[in-house]
């Protein structure tokens, strides 16, 4: 086997079709089966299997392309890191976000890295993050920003921002429910509160079951959508209470909708962490990259654009409303 037969396969793979692998290799779709039944011989098991649905990896076929895209991305590395030397930072640099973060982040920095580097072909990708970890596991992207800490599998990660997260309700509150003190409210009072929340499995949900669990509380009632839009515009319509990111809910609070609490003591928040690969070096581009980023997010922060604080000692940024009623 050779380094073009394993970005055959992986192309085969992520296509799931001969076809359309073809298509985007430029290359004949006999000339792609013949290199995959060599693969096959050579490695005397079967390495795809073909379905009415398109083309699966088989087990055997799932280790190969885990240590494919290591080793094609390592190779890659390797021929960038030389290219590098003594030159000006330049190539390709793939950026996983989760989409809340790629609404504010994804056009300064494309935009800041087109003017500083122009040499470098910045691509971001956005999905939750769950994807994006995979993504980085896979070798499919350089850098992610995260809401985990990751340490496994050759990723390292550090803490860059920290925002603060807030319960929030409509203006002139729910019917039949008590309405909090301004300022501050307890684990303790949100759980006899309607909530609507994202499902289980979502980070922001994770986050806030386990401290939940931490101190032995539970919810008595909870409404379950991931959409932030959606979960606005239901606590909006009276259905209930929500927890979100301050920044999502701050021009709401600022507009009049919405009233918002800091929740818990210590205050609730959650903290985005920038992922790397610890196990290959870092290209003059990807490092580049990664030098912006960090510029970019204290922009964003200084100016208000996101509400939140770069990670460490600094304190939690107050919610909107703190220490006073916004439906006054």
């Amino acid at each position: 086997m050779d380094l073009r037969q394993l970005r055959y396969f992986i192309a085969i793979v992520e296509a799931k079709s001969f076809s359309r692998a073809a298509v985007s290799l430029r290359v004949a779709q006999p000339a792609l089966s013949l290199h995959v039944r060599n693969m096959e011989a050579d490695l005397r098991t079967e390495l795809l299997l073909r379905t009415p649905q398109g083309v699966f990896p088989t087990p055997a076929g799932e280790l190969l392309l885990e240590r494919a895209r290591a080793l094609v991305a390592d190779f890659e590395a390797m021929k960038q890191a030389v290219s590098d030397h003594g030159s000006e930072p330049a190539g390709e640099v793939r950026l996983g976000l989760p989409g809340t973060i790629g609404e504010m982040l994804s056009v300064p920095l494309i935009l800041k890295t087109r003017t500083a580097y122009p040499r470098i072909h910045l691509k971001v990708a956005e999905a939750m993050s769950g994807f994006v970890l995979e993504w980085l596991h896979e070798g499919r992207v350089d850098l992610g920003l995260l809401y985990i800490p990751v340490d496994e599998r050759g990723l390292t990660s550090e803490p860059v921002v920290e925002e603060g997260l807030c319960l929030f309700a409509p203006a002139a509150g729910l019917a039949g429910v008590e309405t909090p003190a301004p300022g501050s409210v307890s684990l303790e009072a949100i759980c006899h509160l309607p909530l609507v929340l994202p499902g289980t499995g979502h980070g922001l949900r994770s986050l806030i079951d386990a401290r939940m669990e931490r101190q032995g509380l539970g919810f008595s009632t909870v409404f379950e959508v991931d959409s932030y839009s959606v979960i606005k515009e239901l606590v909006e319509r009276g259905v209930g209470y929500s927890i979100l990111p301050v920044n999502a809910v701050a021009p709401d609070v600022e507009a009049g909708r919405f009233r918002c609490w800091s929740i818990g003591t210590p205050a609730l928040t959650r903290t985005v962490h920038l992922v790397r690969s610890c196990d290959r070096p870092a290209s003059k581009a990807m490092a580049a990259v990664e030098a912006l980023c960090r510029d970019v997010l204290a922009e964003l922060i200084g100016t208000g654009q996101w509400r939140a604080e770069l990670a460490g000692p600094s304190p939690r940024p107050p919610c909107p409303g703190d220490g006073q009623d916004a439906a006054h």
